[in-house]
């Protein structure tokens, strides 16, 4: 990428100050996370238009920021390597399918005042990625990691039988997420982040254009229909599902997986508070107590990730907190 990009390299001449290279990574990280914890917020802004034809424009607009962004930063190489490998250009679809369930139905529950919920699938959605990893790729858990699946799982049955609903929401976004993440770690870092957002959304293109087809045809299109303020933030729909990814991948490749880790909090609290506190959603005892309950498993969880990474940086190996496994957020 080129100097003006998040992810630009330092001069040659200049030998990369590992501090200053974790303090930069932690702040392109912390950014990614704080863009997705106000999303919601972007979405509900962009009323009157719904969830389909939204997505629609998401998917064919970050189409067209990558290929800009491709041209700009002289990217194309990578992408035309990766489509010559059958393999990494199928996984990529296939990665494409779930992220497309995932920003679904992400948007549908932020525009029909399920913001909160949203929030419980991306607290959630560590859990769901050890579950992954010992259903898919068949990995052993410690004691402390099968509690806090234990703990998790009885938050959802609170939530069931109290709330008198089943969070269908969340679950479908933990769920989709999380084996998101495990496509994208099969693929590796043999696609790099620009060039897998632009495969995704290539894949996903038919899609978007069957969305905005229909939307037009059931009378319900907006895309310069409302005001010129709601078309701007329409059309800018693109840039704001690359650029956090952008951020992302640009943080992440500076520090440890730890602290990515932690910092994956931030976008679920912003989203809890933001449904709360600015949308006015309900939030009744029962939900109070899941929350709870989810909260305490992430506690778990998160303590003996820590401590796991801890003992291996000890014995000179190189770990991967179950926690930290994470690929990136809507």
């Amino acid at each position: 990428m080129t100097q003006n990009s998040p992810d630009a390299a330092p001069a040659a001449s200049t030998p990369a100050d590992p501090a200053r290279e974790r303090a930069i990574g932690g702040v392109y990280t912390f950014v990614a996370y704080l863009l997705w914890g106000f999303l919601p917020l972007y979405f509900v802004l962009l009323a009157p238009t719904g969830p389909f034809e939204l997505v629609g424009w998401r998917i064919f607009l970050s189409l067209v920021f990558c290929v800009l962004l491709l041209t700009v930063t002289r990217g194309w190489k990578p992408l035309i390597a990766i489509i010559r490998r059958p393999r990494l250009l199928l996984l990529t679809g296939l990665a494409g399918a779930f992220i497309y369930i995932n920003w679904q139905v992400f948007i549908v529950a932020a525009l029909s005042g399920h913001v909160i919920e949203t929030s419980l699938g991306y607290f959630i959605n560590p859990i769901a990625t050890v579950i992954l990893a010992v259903v898919v790729l068949h990995e052993r858990l410690r004691v402390a990691q099968w509690v806090a699946i234990g703990i998790a799982a009885a938050a959802v049955v609170v939530i069931v039988v109290g709330y008198g609903a089943f969070p269908w929401i969340a679950l479908t976004l933990a769920g989709s997420f999380a084996t998101y993440g495990l496509i994208k770690k099969r693929i590796g870092p043999s696609v790099d982040a620009l060039s897998g957002l632009t495969l995704e959304s290539a894949w996903l293109t038919p899609v978007a254009l069957v969305l905005l087809v229909v939307t037009g045809a059931a009378g319900s299109f907006t895309y310069g229909q409302v005001s010129p303020w709601h078309t701007v933030l329409l059309t800018l729909a693109g840039a704001v599902t690359a650029i956090p990814l952008l951020f992302f991948a640009a943080g992440t490749r500076r520090v440890p997986l730890s602290v990515v880790g932690l910092l994956q909090f931030v976008a679920p609290i912003l989203q809890f508070l933001s449904g709360i506190l600015i949308l006015g959603e309900p939030m009744p005892a029962e939900r109070w107590i899941g929350f709870s309950l989810v909260w305490v498993a992430l506690i778990v969880l998160t303590v003996d990730s820590l401590a796991a990474a801890r003992r291996s940086r000890r014995a000179g190996k190189d770990a991967v907190p179950g926690v930290s496994d994470v690929a990136e957020l809507t």
